[in-house]
């Protein structure tokens, strides 16, 4: 039986959205794969680390991963309760005018340099409603359409993204901390736990993670437990209770901390999602 489920979402030809649900059974390296064409994959539930050659990516809510298209790939899932992404693959065409020729390999295949870019909560925002509006119908396909252009303009734009920068052994450092926290997002860590977790000090790790992430451990940390947020607010009626499950100490703790994230309160967005 396979670990996947996919579901179609939106094929219009400039793109094609796909909710894409993995189990999580293959812990160790998978098998290698490769795709068909260039897809843009948008973590929004649980983690998986992906392996290009010697090159590791950490892939959870934060993130943006590049699939590119016949590049030998593989998968493995160090944490338990799989992963859940949105799917992407824009039109050629369209891809190579949206994304910024130096984000792209030179050459005649479409293919993005690095593996991963770091998006802002507006883009965390975008997913999760071109992902509920589509599953519920809500959104017409000129609509979705134009979220989905948009989600990936602002994933690729250089005030509105980040790609790490650091020699990679800090970059492993941090992914291993990316590691620990998103295997308990509701839990409330202290910096020791994490640093004994990874074998550094916390100061140390303070450090590294602001070098490489450009923001805060806790501030990062913050961001992967309101996207989580994102994802179930379609499955909860009682809001208190969605905020005291991801850790937060109130119902107002949570509510303002997600309106300072996306500009609008989580009543409001779940309201948004909501057939007309």
């Amino acid at each position: 039986m396979s670990q996947f489920t996919v579901r179609p979402l939106l094929d219009t030809g400039t793109v094609r959205v796909r909710d894409v649900v993995c189990s999580g059974e293959c812990r160790h390296r998978s098998e290698e794969e490769c795709t068909a064409a260039t897809h843009l994959v948008f973590p929004y539930r649980g983690v998986f680390v992906r392996h290009v050659g010697r090159n590791d990516a950490v892939a959870e809510a934060n993130q943006l991963l590049f699939l590119n298209e016949a590049e030998p790939y593989q998968v493995s899932h160090p944490v338990e309760g799989g992963d859940a992404c949105l799917d992407l693959v824009i039109e050629e065409g369209q891809l190579r005018e949206l994304a910024p020729k130096e984000q792209l390999r030179s050459g005649d295949r479409l293919g993005f340099r690095r593996q991963r870019r770091r998006i802002d909560p507006r883009a965390q925002a975008l997913v999760a409603l071109l992902r509920h509006s589509l599953s519920r119908n809500v959104a017409e396909t000129l609509e979705a359409e134009t979220l989905a252009l948009t989600l990936v303009r602002r994933s690729l734009g250089d005030r509105t993204s980040h790609v790490a920068g650091a020699s990679p052994g800090r970059q492993k450092l941090v992914d291993r901390a990316k590691l620990v926290l998103s295997s308990d997002l509701s839990r409330r860590w202290t910096l020791a736990e994490i640093a004994a977790e990874v074998g550094v000090s916390p100061v140390y790790l303070t450090q590294v993670f602001q070098q490489v992430e450009a923001m805060p451990l806790y501030r990062y940390h913050l961001r992967l437990r309101l996207a989580r947020a994102l994802d179930l607010l379609g499955r909860y009626d009682n809001l208190t209770t969605l905020g005291l499950d991801l850790g937060f100490s109130s119902h107002s703790h949570f509510s303002s901390a997600f309106r300072q994230v996306y500009g609008r309160t989580p009543a409001e967005f779940q309201r948004s999602i909501q057939p007309r």
